[in-house]
């Protein structure tokens, strides 16, 4: 499936998606999708409650909640309890992740056409060797950012 190209039509995708989970779209849901659309990398709760302050803590992780159900927003784990959340690949694009060990921040990485299919064919050979099927790939790369590695 072909990710939404522009607001209005990732506007509509959400509303049918959440429709056919038996949810409604409210207000908060969808300003938690524009935060999340605009934002260009994995927000945290925090983050996301300082772009939408109108938004209580308790309603935005509620209403994370429902947009992950729906398959909306997913869940990035960045270890221990630095939990990100972003649109789900259908509606972002594929990409992967750089994640820092040191303060968190994930940051979208996205890999040239050649060099994604090339990567997807060494994982789809390397899962048949081993008798897996394969359904998606994701790859998320640890290290530093460049503000946490200058410190060293």
């Amino acid at each position: 499936m072909e990710p939404p190209k522009d607001l209005d039509q990732l506007h509509e995708e959400v509303g049918r998606r959440l429709a056919v989970s038996g949810q409604r779209y409210t207000g908060g849901r969808r300003a938690l999708v524009d935060v999340l659309a605009s934002a260009q990398r994995p927000l945290t709760l925090r983050d996301i409650v300082l772009l939408v302050p109108e938004l209580p803590q308790s309603s935005a992780y509620r209403n994370l909640d429902a947009l992950r159900e729906g398959g909306i927003v997913y869940r990035i784990s960045a270890g221990g309890d630095r939990a990100h959340f972003e649109l789900a690949e259908s509606l972002l694009g594929h990409h992967h992740h750089l994640i820092c060990v040191s303060c968190g921040t994930i940051e979208d990485m996205r890999l040239d056409g050649k060099l994604e299919d090339e990567v997807d064919r060494a994982l789809v050979g390397a899962a048949g060797e081993a008798g897996f099927t394969p359904l998606r790939h994701s790859l998320d790369l640890y290290g530093e950012c460049s503000d946490c590695g200058d410190e060293t």
